[in-house]
């Protein structure tokens, strides 16, 4: 293998993205993090031009807060966890690209915008509705199982790999997409979350919501923490079509007959 590889990167800002490439040498364990470090203590491209430094995200390091989410060679995942060498044995060359994830807006270089993600948390209330939980003893008890399935939901970082890749999230659409259904699935299994169930399926009656999942399962393939998103979206699409039902029933002038 070469002494040094290549980083092809799209940068820039909107309406003026480039292609632009920087030679690096090649460590052992080197990582697209580490690699984007380089460039930012030195940054002079190919041509031996000194050009402003990449602007890209960063956190954890770990593959923990989803931050550093971008399409490597293509493929959404995070640059903390991707080694530079699997990366160039893959593909058996000397170049490996990067981009922004594109169903979002994007900000400058690889940084974009994932707030649509957090607002559509907001719209499933991706959280437990309790206050002065400390004075009131302790809470129901879960089961192993119940637990455990919850545990493996809660690993999502929120990072935007399974929108990158469904074909049904795009510029026309108003899917809310598998990590917010899930995480929806994560908190109505809670003792007390359960409470405000309803509150969480309604949404997604809604236009963009389960119904408009195209079951693809590209989410599955790509998510860095496996979780069993389709699995999710099948329970969630049950439990909709009952909370739709009970609803229904409730109207003033529905006739069960």
């Amino acid at each position: 293998m070469a002494d040094t590889f290549i980083l092809k990167i799209f940068r820039g800002s909107p309406g003026n993205q480039y292609w632009e490439e920087f030679e690096l040498a090649l460590r052992p364990f080197l990582n697209i993090t580490s690699a984007l470090m380089e460039i930012q203590k030195n940054p002079v491209n190919r041509k031996k031009e000194k050009v402003t430094p990449v602007a890209w995200e960063q956190g954890c390091l770990e593959e923990v807060c989803g931050s550093c989410s971008m399409l490597i060679n293509g493929r959404p995942r995070q640059g903390c966890t991707a080694l530079v060498e699997n990366l160039l044995k893959a593909t058996g060359g000397r170049t490996i690209t990067l981009a922004p994830m594109t169903k979002f807006p994007i900000v400058k270089d690889l940084v974009v915008d994932r707030a649509r993600m957090f607002q559509n948390l907001k719209k499933v209330r991706a959280w437990i509705d309790a206050d002065d939980s400390h004075d009131r003893g302790f809470g129901p008890k879960m089961s192993q199982a119940t637990q455990e399935m919850r545990y493996e939901l809660s690993t999502c970082m929120t990072c935007g790999c399974c929108l990158e890749a469904c074909p049904q999230v795009n510029a026309q659409s108003k899917f809310i997409g598998p990590a917010a259904i899930s995480q929806a699935r994560l908190f109505n299994a809670h003792p007390v979350g359960k409470l405000m169930a309803p509150a969480r399926l309604r949404p997604l009656m809604e236009e963009g919501g389960i119904s408009d999942c195209g079951n693809a399962q590209n989410c599955v393939e790509v998510c860095p923490k496996q979780i069993p998103l389709t699995e999710s979206i099948a329970i969630m699409g049950r439990e909709v079509s009952k909370q739709a039902l009970k609803d229904w029933m409730s109207l003033p002038d529905a006739d069960p007959s």
